[in-house]
């Protein structure tokens, strides 16, 4: 508390407000337990469940086999039993396991049921590179889930998304998807106690600029936040515009930020060939090509699986001295 009795705002880490998002949740209903490999005894691959077991128990932190498609189903059909499901899956590589369960079974049978089979079930999943854990651990594939109509796709960027998105996740009617970058997990940031659960739906202007509009999500943005860093130095007032949630875009947001700088740059750590970058692109085309003064600029991965080697990883990905080139061929 503050001289005046407020609370103030505590620094954190994103895992630390993740793992806070779970306890709340678990608290609050009954209904919610959490399951996925090595969650209870572990404490979570990327120790975000470090302590839960202890806390809630067995039945409610579950450890299960190393079968993807099948915990993932057995979510689904807790779900349509009435529980509130988390299912966390190690990384986004191994979802593909569960693939069949995601899109023929969780995103359709709301529809497919006439809205008498709501499936609220939450599964969240690592993403991204820059970890040395090569191609099968490292690749950013949540544009593939962003594709696939019935489900939501979340990608928390700092440490408030991080505690407060998974509470209107759990609401949704729909599966909803949290792709968590593996590089955010030791980042630190201020969470106010003060802030309250945010809509899904909804983007978020991380820094205002005039010139160019960075448009970006995930562990992308830190990167992007950086280049507007340096491009302020040369003169260039770049605005970093956070999306946030995947599926659906907030459109209105992405229009409104090119209406005010007049260039784009799509930042994305998937591969360029029919990425997000591409979508956001295209809508930008569609909605807003009479504001662009150039054509819209993409940074995304070179198309290559994610290699080992730091400095061949490092060279694979988008980097805030390639936004920088970006932001110059679009503004000159």
């Amino acid at each position: 508390m503050d001289n005046d009795g407020q609370p103030v705002a505590a620094k954190t880490t994103y895992r630390e407000a993740m793992r806070e998002a779970l306890w709340e949740a678990l608290s609050a209903d009954d209904r919610v337990f959490l399951m996925g490999e090595d969650v209870g005894r572990y404490g979570g691959c990327f120790g975000v469940s470090l302590g839960l077991l202890e806390e809630f128990g067995p039945e409610r932190i579950r450890d299960t086999p190393l079968s993807e498609s099948a915990f993932v189903g057995a979510g689904i059909g807790a779900a349509l039993a009435g529980l509130r499901p988390i299912v966390e899956i190690m990384t986004v590589n191994f979802s593909l396991l569960a693939l069949d369960q995601i899109l023929n079974n969780a995103a359709t049978l709301l529809h497919m049921s006439n809205g008498q089979l709501p499936v609220p079930l939450v599964i969240r999943m690592t993403t991204g590179a820059g970890r040395q854990l090569a191609a099968q651990h490292s690749h950013s594939l949540e544009g593939w889930y962003a594709h696939i109509p019935g489900i939501r796709v979340l990608a928390p960027a700092t440490v408030e998304d991080a505690r407060h998105m998974l509470a209107p996740a759990l609401a949704d009617p729909d599966p909803v998807l949290i792709f968590e970058h593996g590089s955010l997990y030791n980042a630190a940031g201020e969470l106010d106690p003060s802030a309250t659960p945010l809509g899904i739906g909804h983007a978020a202007v991380r820094r205002p600029g005039t010139d160019v509009s960075l448009i970006t999500y995930g562990g992308s943005l830190t990167k992007a936040l950086t280049a507007a860093d340096d491009l302020s130095v040369e003169g260039i007032s770049a605005e970093v515009v956070d999306l946030r949630t995947l599926r659906p875009l907030d459109d209105e947001a992405i229009a409104a930020a090119v209406a005010r700088t007049h260039h784009a740059v799509v930042i994305d750590e998937a591969w360029r060939t029919g990425s997000l970058a591409a979508e956001v692109s295209a809508r930008i085309a569609e909605e807003s090509f009479y504001e662009l003064d150039a054509p819209v600029e993409r940074v995304c991965s070179a198309e290559v699986p994610i290699p080992y080697a730091r400095r061949l990883e490092e060279a694979a990905l988008p980097q805030a001295a390639d936004i920088v080139v970006a932001a110059h061929r679009a503004v000159d």
